[in-house]
Protein backbone atom coordinates (compact mmCIF):
# COMPACT_ATOMS: atom_id res chain seq x y z
CA UNK A 1 0.00 0.00 0.00
CA UNK A 2 1.09 3.36 -0.70
CA UNK A 3 2.18 6.28 1.18
CA UNK A 4 -1.20 8.26 -0.35
CA UNK A 5 -3.06 5.40 0.66
CA UNK A 6 -2.17 4.91 4.13
CA UNK A 7 -2.53 8.81 4.60
CA UNK A 8 -5.72 7.97 3.04
CA UNK A 9 -6.81 5.28 5.40
CA UNK A 10 -5.66 8.00 8.35
CA UNK A 11 -7.66 10.38 7.33
CA UNK A 12 -10.44 8.12 7.77
CA UNK A 13 -9.99 7.16 11.17
CA UNK A 14 -9.47 10.52 12.17
CA UNK A 15 -12.75 11.58 10.82
CA UNK A 16 -13.82 8.81 12.76
CA UNK A 17 -12.65 9.59 15.75
CA UNK A 18 -14.34 13.24 15.46
CA UNK A 19 -17.40 11.20 14.83
CA UNK A 20 -17.53 9.57 18.20
CA UNK A 21 -17.81 13.17 19.13
CA UNK A 22 -20.91 14.40 16.88
CA UNK A 23 -23.63 12.49 17.54
CA UNK A 24 -25.45 10.90 14.53
CA UNK A 25 -22.11 9.76 12.86
CA UNK A 26 -20.52 6.38 12.95
CA UNK A 27 -17.18 7.09 14.47
CA UNK A 28 -16.23 3.45 15.38
CA UNK A 29 -17.60 2.38 12.41
CA UNK A 30 -15.84 4.53 10.10
CA UNK A 31 -12.60 3.72 12.08
CA UNK A 32 -13.39 -0.19 11.54
CA UNK A 33 -14.12 0.56 7.74
CA UNK A 34 -10.45 2.04 7.35
CA UNK A 35 -9.22 -1.04 8.92
CA UNK A 36 -10.98 -2.94 6.33
CA UNK A 37 -9.86 -1.01 3.98
CA UNK A 38 -6.29 -1.53 4.66
CA UNK A 39 -6.67 -4.93 5.41
CA UNK A 40 -8.29 -5.89 1.99
CA UNK A 41 -5.20 -3.27 0.06
CA UNK A 42 -2.73 -5.01 2.33
CA UNK A 43 -2.87 -8.71 2.84
CA UNK A 44 -1.22 -10.33 5.19
CA UNK A 45 -0.90 -11.90 8.84
CA UNK A 46 -0.49 -8.88 10.78
CA UNK A 47 -3.24 -6.73 9.11
CA UNK A 48 -5.92 -9.37 9.64
CA UNK A 49 -4.73 -9.97 12.90
CA UNK A 50 -5.44 -5.93 13.86
CA UNK A 51 -9.10 -6.34 12.11
CA UNK A 52 -9.79 -9.04 14.12
CA UNK A 53 -8.74 -7.38 16.97
CA UNK A 54 -10.16 -4.13 16.16
CA UNK A 55 -13.45 -5.85 15.31
CA UNK A 56 -13.26 -7.52 19.15
CA UNK A 57 -12.51 -3.92 20.73
CA UNK A 58 -15.12 -2.44 19.32
CA UNK A 59 -17.71 -5.00 20.01
CA UNK A 60 -16.51 -5.10 23.80
CA UNK A 61 -16.88 -1.33 23.69
CA UNK A 62 -20.27 -1.93 22.22
CA UNK A 63 -20.93 -4.14 24.87
CA UNK A 64 -19.92 -1.88 27.94
CA UNK A 65 -22.15 0.99 26.32
CA UNK A 66 -25.03 -1.42 26.59
CA UNK A 67 -24.56 -1.50 30.38
CA UNK A 68 -24.23 2.59 30.69
CA UNK A 69 -27.03 5.06 30.83
CA UNK A 70 -27.58 6.05 27.79
CA UNK A 71 -26.25 9.56 26.28
CA UNK A 72 -28.23 12.71 28.09
CA UNK A 73 -25.64 15.22 27.07
CA UNK A 74 -27.51 17.76 25.73
CA UNK A 75 -30.00 17.73 28.78
CA UNK A 76 -26.83 18.00 30.73
CA UNK A 77 -25.72 21.56 28.71
CA UNK A 78 -22.90 19.88 27.26
CA UNK A 79 -22.22 22.03 24.21
CA UNK A 80 -19.97 21.29 20.71
CA UNK A 81 -17.16 23.27 22.44
CA UNK A 82 -17.17 21.07 25.02
CA UNK A 83 -16.71 18.13 23.21
CA UNK A 84 -13.60 19.42 21.34
CA UNK A 85 -12.16 20.27 24.23
CA UNK A 86 -13.07 16.81 25.42
CA UNK A 87 -11.52 15.41 22.41
CA UNK A 88 -8.74 17.05 22.44
CA UNK A 89 -7.69 16.45 25.90
CA UNK A 90 -8.22 12.72 25.18
CA UNK A 91 -5.59 12.74 22.23
CA UNK A 92 -3.65 14.92 23.85
CA UNK A 93 -3.75 12.16 26.74
CA UNK A 94 -3.20 9.33 24.57
CA UNK A 95 -0.28 11.23 23.00
CA UNK A 96 1.82 11.79 26.42
CA UNK A 97 1.10 8.38 27.89
CA UNK A 98 0.14 6.03 25.28
CA UNK A 99 -3.11 4.49 25.66
CA UNK A 100 -4.41 4.60 29.15
CA UNK A 101 -3.77 8.81 28.80
CA UNK A 102 -6.92 9.11 27.00
CA UNK A 103 -8.76 8.73 30.18
CA UNK A 104 -7.60 11.47 32.21
CA UNK A 105 -7.27 13.75 28.94
CA UNK A 106 -11.23 13.22 28.10
CA UNK A 107 -11.99 14.36 31.57
CA UNK A 108 -9.79 16.76 31.91
CA UNK A 109 -10.87 18.27 28.85
CA UNK A 110 -14.09 18.59 30.13
CA UNK A 111 -12.76 20.10 33.23
CA UNK A 112 -10.56 22.96 31.15
CA UNK A 113 -13.90 23.91 28.92
CA UNK A 114 -16.16 24.16 31.74
CA UNK A 115 -13.57 25.96 33.66
CA UNK A 116 -12.88 28.37 30.49
CA UNK A 117 -16.93 28.52 30.20
CA UNK A 118 -17.87 28.86 34.10
CA UNK A 119 -14.91 30.63 35.66
CA UNK A 120 -14.80 28.75 38.94
CA UNK A 121 -13.19 25.78 40.04
CA UNK A 122 -16.17 24.26 42.03
CA UNK A 123 -18.85 24.85 39.41
CA UNK A 124 -16.11 23.22 36.72
CA UNK A 125 -15.88 20.56 38.83
CA UNK A 126 -19.86 19.85 39.10
CA UNK A 127 -20.35 20.47 35.44
CA UNK A 128 -18.17 17.63 35.05
CA UNK A 129 -19.43 14.86 37.45
CA UNK A 130 -22.98 16.03 35.16
CA UNK A 131 -21.50 15.25 31.63
CA UNK A 132 -19.76 12.53 32.95
CA UNK A 133 -23.22 10.98 34.81
CA UNK A 134 -25.67 12.16 31.79
CA UNK A 135 -23.54 9.92 28.80
CA UNK A 136 -19.54 11.37 29.14
CA UNK A 137 -18.54 7.13 30.00
CA UNK A 138 -20.51 6.41 27.28
CA UNK A 139 -18.68 8.74 24.94
CA UNK A 140 -15.54 8.02 26.76
CA UNK A 141 -15.95 4.38 26.07
CA UNK A 142 -16.56 4.26 22.31
CA UNK A 143 -13.69 7.21 21.69
CA UNK A 144 -11.35 4.82 24.05
CA UNK A 145 -11.77 2.22 21.99
CA UNK A 146 -11.29 3.78 18.99
CA UNK A 147 -8.05 5.46 19.98
CA UNK A 148 -6.97 2.00 20.88
CA UNK A 149 -7.35 0.73 16.93
CA UNK A 150 -5.69 3.82 15.80
CA UNK A 151 -2.46 3.19 17.95
CA UNK A 152 -2.51 0.11 16.85
CA UNK A 153 -2.90 0.56 13.00
CA UNK A 154 -0.22 3.54 13.25
CA UNK A 155 2.24 0.68 15.40
CA UNK A 156 1.39 -1.81 12.68
CA UNK A 157 2.40 0.82 9.93
CA UNK A 158 5.58 2.36 11.24
CA UNK A 159 6.88 -1.00 12.78
CA UNK A 160 5.22 -3.87 11.26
Amino acid sequence: MGAWELLLVGVVMLLGLCGVLVPGVPGPWLVWAAVLWWALHDPNGLTWGLLVGASVVLLAAQAVRWQLPPRRLRQSGATRRMAVFAGAGALLGFCVVPVIGAIPGFVGGIYTGERLRLGGHGEAVAATRTAMRMGGTSVLTELFACLLILGAWLGAVFWG
